[in-house]
């Protein structure tokens, strides 16, 4: 059955970064992947996509020109770089395979998702 692993969380002072990694089963079934964060307290918020085939990316605004997603189609595995994080990144981040065949103008919303995994951005 489908899986979707996340890794690469920790703790990190602001300004820092990191890379979450996520392993995906049946990788090639899916034309969009996304990446999401759900803040304490807070509604899950998309924060990037990524089209399988073709690379084709998306960011919302409020990571644009400090994240930056890629994939490697050969290793199943979608990355979020995540460059000068900031206290308000801090969340769960969790991958999810779309049913989306686009990824442009919004991060499509997840019909499988991963575990999550844990950033926290505090000095």
């Amino acid at each position: 059955q489908l899986q979707l692993v996340e890794s690469g969380g920790g703790l990190v002072q602001p300004g820092g970064s990191l890379r979450l990694s996520c392993a995906i089963s049946r990788y090639l079934d899916f034309y969009v992947i996304s990446w999401f964060r759900q803040a304490p307290g807070k509604e899950r918020e998309g924060v990037s996509c990524i089209r399988v085939n073709d690379g084709t990316r998306y960011y919302a605004a409020f990571v644009k020109g400090r994240f930056t997603i890629s994939r490697d189609n050969a290793k199943n595995t979608v990355y979020l770089q995540m460059n000068n994080l900031k206290p308000e990144d801090t969340g769960v981040y969790y991958c999810a395979a779309t049913r989306a065949r686009y990824c442009a103008g919004t991060v499509p919303t997840g019909n499988y998702w991963g575990q999550g995994t844990q950033v926290t951005v505090s000095s």
